[in-house]
C-alpha cells in the first residue's frame, strides 16, 4: 500500500506567522525573514528548538531533587528555629488537619513540576525520533503543559505571604530557604523548556493517515 500524501502545511508553502503580531508572510529560501509590519525576526521553526529544550530540561531535572531536599522555608523566634522542606510542610499540613491545602501544595509543588519534566522530555524525544503516532494527543499534551505550568509557583507565593504576615510580629521571623531558590529554578527552567519547544515539529512530515 502506498503512503498517503502529506498534508499541505504552511511550512511547505514557505509561510510563517510573526511571533509578535501574528502576520502571516512568505519567507525566503532559507526560511528566515523580517516581519514587514513590526520588523520582528520570523522563522519557519524556532531556532535550535530541541537542543535548547533539552538543556533547560536537564537543568530542571538537576534542581528538582535539590528543591525537595533543601529547606524551602526557615521560621524562628527568640526560643527556637525550624527548617521546613516542601515535603515536611505537606506532612505538617496533613497531620494538622489541613489536608485540602496539603493536597494542593503537593500537586502544585511536587507533582506538577515532575510531570511537566516527564511530558516535555517525552515530547522532545518523540520529535527527535520522528515519531508518527498520536500527533494530536501530543499537541494536546503540550497545550496542557502550557496551561498548568503557571501553577507551579504556588509554593513560592505561600512562602512570600507567610513571610510578610509573620514579619509583622517582631518576635518571629520567616525567610525563604535555599530550597526555595532551587524550586524557583525548576519552575523557570521548565517554563523556558516549554517556551523553547516548537510544537509544530510534531507535525513535520505528517501524512493524511496521522
Amino acid at each position: 500500500m502506498s503512503e498517503a500524501p502529506a498534508f499541505v502545511t504552511a511550512a511547505r508553502l514557505g509561510l510563517a506567522s510573526c511571533p509578535d503580531c501574528a502576520l502571516v508572510q512568505r519567507l525566503g529560501a532559507d526560511g528566515r525573514g523580517r516581519c514587514p509590519r513590526c520588523h520582528a525576526f520570523v522563522t519557519l521553526r524556532k531556532p535550535n528548538s530541541l537542543p535548547r529544550t533539552w538543556a533547560f530540561l536537564l537543568a530542571a531535572t538537576v534542581l528538582y531533587p535539590i528543591a525537595n531536599l533543601l529547606p524551602i522555608m526557615r521560621s524562628g523566634n527568640l526560643f527556637n528555629a525550624q527548617d521546613d522542606t516542601i515535603l515536611s510542610g505537606i506532612a505538617y499540613l496533613w497531620v494538622s488537619g489541613s489536608w485540602p491545602l496539603a493536597l494542593v501544595v503537593f500537586v502544585a509543588s511536587v507533582l506538577v513540576p515532575l510531570l511537566k519534566i516527564i511530558a516535555l522530555s517525552w515530547l522532545a524525544l518523540s520529535v527527535q525520533r520522528h515519531a508518527r503516532r498520536h500527533r494530536r494527543q501530543r499537541t494536546h499534551l503540550y497545550r496542557l503543559v502550557e496551561l498548568v505550568g503557571r501553577w507551579s509557583m504556588l509554593d513560592i507565593f505561600v512562602v512570600t505571604l507567610l513571610s510578610a504576615l509573620v514579619q509583622l510580629n517582631s518576635l518571629a521571623e520567616v525567610s525563604a530557604g535555599p530550597g526555595a531558590l532551587a524550586f524557583a529554578g525548576v519552575v523557570v527552567f521548565t517554563m523556558l523548556a516549554s517556551h523553547s519547544f516548537d510544537p509544530r515539529l510534531i507535525w513535520d512530515g505528517a501524512g493524511r493517515d496521522d
